[in-house]
């Protein structure tokens, strides 16, 4: 009887561990007061679910990822797209640039390369009845025109991806399981089973492997660096890239909140949005729960010698589930999964 009491308290210990660390691993433990280093709330963007963004910085135009993924959660209608502002306009009205499209496209992650005097090439990650593509579009001046739809089976779960050449990216794969005991394990456990690829302009392949909910991802391109959020470990891993496009992990940045989409301004300072608290973001995004904690955080990246700051913070009454955030002149833009709102600051 006593080997018996023993092993059941045993049991119950190593089971009350292993939940403790699902929730400290996930921020549930963190207190998420409302902060703002930056500047006031300058104005809103009325766009739902504007999940990511993406620069056309020599044109000052502003390219949004939309998605209403709370609506479509619900079963209704709801808008989708991309759209475009221009950011020479200080109202930033936003205007569609996908509206005649001929196929259903609902973008998740985007990315721009610049090809010449206004003219830009755009790839979005597209998500259909559990099928994944990137679409390739080409920006000229506002005028945005589809090119092909690429496909590989190496697109296992694409969150974002990064231009790299007017027809190569990398892409991560969030996941490395599509259902069952798999994505539990990497969402809850924190099974490192996710992924980043590398498309070379005909095929996909996997270059590394063993990430945490490989999400955002970045290239700097004078330092030959790719930045790369593991949202549940609560890193941005930063990888070497060689002349064949192949990685090597530099190293783990430790930044303390669930890291999503990266961006990079002209400096070379990293401006990430953020979930600071992963199972409030969760049951928030399954609609249990009417907000979610956002955060931006900024990086200066120096190997071994990283500055990591927080730039905003907020309990989800001003935007819930930042999920981007892009710096232009005086203003911060900051997207989100699922909120019906873009929020813009100013310094």
């Amino acid at each position: 009887m006593r080997k018996f009491i023993l092993g059941l308290l045993l049991i119950l210990l190593l089971l009350g561990g292993f939940l403790f660390n699902i929730f400290y691993s996930t921020g549930f433990f963190r207190e998420v007061a409302a902060s703002n280093s930056f500047g006031p709330v300058f104005t809103t963007i009325a766009l739902p679910g504007v999940e990511d963004m993406a620069l056309a910085r020599a044109d000052s135009l502003l390219i949004l990822s939309v998605d209403d993924r709370a609506a479509r959660r619900d079963g209704k209608e709801g808008l989708k797209g991309l759209y475009l502002i221009d950011l020479r306009n200080s109202s930033f009205t936003p205007i569609s640039l996908t509206d005649q499209l001929d196929f259903p496209f609902f973008p998740h992650g985007i990315s721009i390369f610049p090809l010449d005097s206004a003219k830009y090439g755009l790839m979005a990650i597209n998500h259909v009845d559990g099928k994944h593509s990137v679409e390739h579009f080409i920006l000229e001046g506002k005028n945005l025109t589809h090119q092909r739809t690429i496909t590989d089976p190496n697109f296992i779960s694409p969150n974002d991806l990064v231009m790299v050449g007017p027809d190569q990216f990398y892409y991560s794969n969030d996941h490395g399981y599509t259902d069952g005991l798999g994505v539990f394990a990497e969402n809850y456990i924190g099974l490192k089973a996710s992924n980043v690829g590398f498309y070379n302009g005909q095929s996909a392949e996997i270059k590394v492997g063993r990430i945490g909910y490989a999400n955002g991802i970045q290239f700097d391109a004078s330092k030959r660096l790719l930045y790369v959020a593991s949202v549940r470990a609560f890193q941005v891993k930063v990888y070497q890239v060689d002349e064949n496009w192949n990685l090597t992990l530099l190293e783990d940045i430790e930044v303390r909140t669930g890291v999503d989409n990266i961006e990079l301004d002209p400096s070379g300072i990293l401006w990430i949005g953020a979930h600071p608290d992963l199972l409030q973001f969760a049951s928030y995004a399954a609609g249990k729960k009417p907000i979610a904690p956002s955060e931006v955080i900024q990086i200066s990246y120096s190997q071994g010698n990283s500055t990591v700051k927080s730039i905003f913070t907020d309990p989800g009454n001003a935007i819930s589930g930042s999920s981007v955030a892009l710096p232009w002149g005086d203003y911060l833009f900051i997207g989100n999964v699922m909120d019906s709102k873009v929020l813009v600051l100013k310094k």
